[in-house]
């Protein structure tokens, strides 16, 4: 599976995890609803400053973020 399917998969585990939805979680890390459903569809290529904010809205280091078996070596 691609990076940015398996960046989509975490962002959207986690933010079903913490109860948000992806209006609410768009306001929270400041990005655009539209571009949080793109991103957890795999259809985003994702700067690393948004990864950052993303990070930060869950109250995660990035490799706290990074830290999934989705991640992993294949």
């Amino acid at each position: 599976m691609s990076i940015k399917k398996n960046l989509g998969k975490r962002v959207k585990e986690l933010r079903l995890h913490n109860g948000y939805s992806q209006e609410a979680f768009s306001h929270e890390c400041g990005l655009d609803r539209t571009y949080i459903a793109s991103l957890e569809n795999g259809n985003r290529n994702v700067s690393i400053e948004n990864i950052e904010k993303i990070a930060l809205a869950f109250n995660l280091t990035l490799t706290d973020f990074f830290d999934s078996e989705l991640f992993g070596e294949n």
